[in-house]
């Protein structure tokens, strides 16, 4: 999503730098050997100047926004990394979606924690990374801390191809990012069931995928999150295009074919697929814990992936 954001506002017309950390060995190659990254369709555009990790003081020289490209694993680390690079820049826009794993802290917690008195933007929202390279048209939210620096940061790179909202409830966005890929798990594992018996499930997909998102919309709200950014693009555009497609839902697929969850885990990792959901499935049962909720859906996901319960007892929490 980072290379892929990058490459939007090199066709916007900025200048773009796009550093590869140490990390990035693999994609980097790519990038300099045919001008794409391995996991996008599209050539780098024109304008995009592509830095190895050795380089990151010239990537950075007068950076005006820092848009920080890893996942919510690798977020700290990342932070330490351009710490002292970036610090000139007037936004730090954060595109990991989920939590830290250790601290269970939100994205922006992090990096506020990284960047003291920096101006932090969280994305959320139905964008996936393919779609956005080629210029397909997407729509994303931009949080902050306040609406008018969100929109300061986000002004410049959208158009009718991007298209953007704003708004100042970081806490709503950013744990709809942890709740919708388990709802995908959830689909896919229905898609999987429906391969094994050749049985068309269709109703069921949308009874459990309208009830993944108002559970969601529970979780938001009694984190202090605001309900209309859970029925947005943030929380139910988000959970219906993890849904149709992704790693998450493919993880789902596998599990609901049968395999053994751990084992599709280790599969779809050694293809270099990161399933966000299976860490978000411990964090929402964590969180429902602590905020007193019931989930049925998101309960039967984690007793599927934790506790050994078939699959088919996700269909018992239709209603």
């Amino acid at each position: 999503m980072g290379t892929a954001l990058g490459m939007h506002a090199a066709r916007r017309g900025h200048e773009v730098a796009l550093w590869a950390n140490p990390f990035d060995a693999r994609a980097l190659e790519a990038m300099r050997g045919d001008g794409k990254h391995p996991a996008l369709p599209e050539h780098l555009p024109a304008g995009l100047a592509l830095f190895g990790p050795e380089d990151l003081e010239a990537a950075a020289d007068g950076c005006e926004t820092a848009i920080l490209g890893a996942n919510s694993d690798g977020a700290r680390s990342l932070a330490e990394m351009v710490r002292d690079a970036v610090k000139g820049a007037r936004f730090l826009v954060s595109i990991a979606k989920g939590l830290e794993p250790e601290t269970g802290k939100r994205m922006s917690q992090v990096y506020e924690e990284e960047f003291p008195g920096a101006t932090v933007v969280s994305v959320g929202g139905p964008c996936l990374a393919a779609e956005l390279a080629e210029g397909s048209p997407s729509a994303s939210v931009w949080s902050a801390r306040s609406t008018q620096d969100a929109r300061a940061a986000g002004e410049p790179l959208t158009d009718r191809r991007y298209q953007l909202v704003y708004t100042d409830d970081v806490v709503g966005v950013e744990y709809c990012t942890v709740s919708k890929n388990v709802a995908a798990i959830g689909v896919g594992i229905l898609d999987g069931m429906s391969k094994v018996a050749t049985e068309n499930l269709s109703n069921a997909k949308a009874a459990l995928f309208t009830k993944a998102t108002h559970e969601l919309s529970e979780l938001v709200v009694a984190l202090g999150g605001r309900a209309e950014t859970a029925m947005g693009l943030a929380g139910l555009g988000d959970v219906l295009v993890t849904s149709l497609g992704g790693r998450n839902r493919l993880y789902g697929e596998l599990v609901g074919e049968g395999e053994d969850p751990q084992e599709a885990l280790k599969r779809l990792e050694a293809r270099g697929m990161t399933v966000e959901g299976v860490a978000s499935t411990r964090d929402v049962r964590r969180l429902a814990e602590e905020t007193g909720l019931e989930l049925p859906y998101h309960s039967a996901i984690h007793r599927v992936l934790f506790e050994g319960e078939d699959p088919h007892g996700i269909l018992e929490v239709l209603c």
